[in-house]
């Protein structure tokens, strides 16, 4: 349950603390504070000045704040798949040479 209202309501933190992709932590506390200050200007009246409240800037808020938590939320789930710990997932060869691989500058240099 704490992981789900952490999820929904902080997800920059749940992806941080639940997540194994740190990387995520920044792009996902972009969208989730863009979506924070989108609502609070929408209710101030959003880029039109209006009086009352601007429901597309609040909308647009919410659903950036809605983005947020699904790639918090889905990060999450890739953690809990543990594809970071297996050697063998797909991301770590993309992530990590086969200690047999050459470095491709070696041979950029030995065709000098």
């Amino acid at each position: 349950m704490k992981r789900t209202l952490t999820t929904l309501f902080v997800p920059p933190f749940a992806a941080c603390r639940f997540g194994c992709a740190g990387c995520c932590a920044a792009p996902i506390a972009v969208f989730w504070i863009t979506g924070i200050v989108g609502i609070g200007y929408g209710l101030l009246g959003g880029p039109a000045n209006l009086m009352g409240p601007s429901w597309s800037t609040v909308g647009l808020g919410l659903a950036l704040w809605t983005i947020a938590s699904v790639w918090a939320a889905v990060t999450i789930r890739g953690a809990d798949e543990d594809k970071c710990a297996r050697r063998n997932s797909t991301l770590c060869h993309t992530i990590l040479p086969a200690g047999d691989e050459t470095d491709p500058l070696d041979e950029v240099r030995k065709a000098r």
